[in-house]
């Protein structure tokens, strides 16, 4: 199964049309969902509809920054555990899983997209760029920098960074990664990249914020990670919240309750993960 090299949900809010995908409705792991009218949100266990192979974000084995949040949540809102619908993070993940009611909460999902309910954003994180220390880029902190007119660029194709890289005219020294990968036989783009990075095949990785820093602590935590704030034009920082169905009126007002009073435990689990928050000023969250 091909997925997309950084959340589809996110691919999604820069505004790029995904292709669809064909997924076979044998991948889910949990029944048909509670029924067909009203708020059919489980009182008793937290129904998490998530993917099996994405960290940071999640996995089948519990370890990533979602799965910790779902956690949190159920403990919160008194359920008495979590169960998944695990499904690639492609093309039809809402529409085969929280809205054929098979699960009620999508963990992360940008802010703005109309195939969910956004609850309130509980993080804002960045595009970032990475390089090593004391590679003669110390100090670079935008994508026009000039510093890098003749260095090997890592992106994703068709992500946000990809444009501003285009208007500088360092296109040719991109070294472009998939969109898409098929996990089940490759590791995540993000992974790739930066070993790639530490290898010398390129001199700076530009990656979505939480991918970056997790990666960039697992492989190599001497590496320089700068978050892209200071872009003139782009898009680069997005709100991530947690999606729900659009008729989920109540279950959206608990969950910001959940998200209101616990912001300070949500922080320190993305902390954990290397997540670079950021305010709605662009500045640190360090705590």
């Amino acid at each position: 199964m091909m997925r997309y090299a950084i959340p589809l949900i996110l691919w999604i809010a820069g505004g790029v049309m995904a292709a669809a995908l064909a997924v076979p409705s044998g991948v889910l792991a949990q029944g048909a969902g509670l029924g067909a009218s009203g708020e059919l949100v489980d009182p008793d266990v937290l129904r998490v509809c998530s993917d099996p192979s994405n960290m940071p974000f999640s996995d089948e084995s519990g370890k990533g920054f979602e799965n910790k949040l779902a956690e949190l949540v159920a403990a919160k809102t008194g359920r008495k555990s979590v169960a998944y619908t695990w499904f690639p993070m492609a093309t039809g993940f809402v529409r085969s899983t929280l809205r054929a009611n098979r699960c009620d909460i999508i963990m992360g999902y940008a802010q703005g997209d109309e195939l969910v309910q956004n609850t309130n954003a509980y993080y804002r994180s960045t595009y970032v760029m990475i390089y090593k220390k004391d590679s003669g880029l110390d100090g670079v902190d935008t994508i026009e920098d000039s510093k890098l007119a003749n260095k090997k660029i890592g992106v994703v194709a068709g992500t946000p960074p990809s444009a501003n890289l285009a208007k500088v005219g360092y296109m040719k020294n991109v070294h472009p990664y998939p969109l898409m990968v098929d996990t089940r036989l490759a590791p995540s783009m993000a992974e790739v990249m930066i070993k790639e990075l530490k290898s010398g095949v390129i001199d700076v990785a530009i990656l979505w914020g939480p991918m970056a820093g997790y990666y960039a602590k697992e492989i190599d935590p001497n590496l320089t990670v700068i978050p892209l704030v200071k872009e003139k034009t782009g898009h680069m920082a997005y709100r991530i919240t947690m999606g729900v169905r659009p008729s989920d009126q109540e279950w959206k007002r608990t969950l910001n309750k959940v998200i209101r009073e616990n912001q300070n435990q949500i922080n320190k689990i993305l902390l954990d993960f290397q997540v670079p928050l950021v305010d709605e000023n662009n500045k640190p969250i360090t705590q």
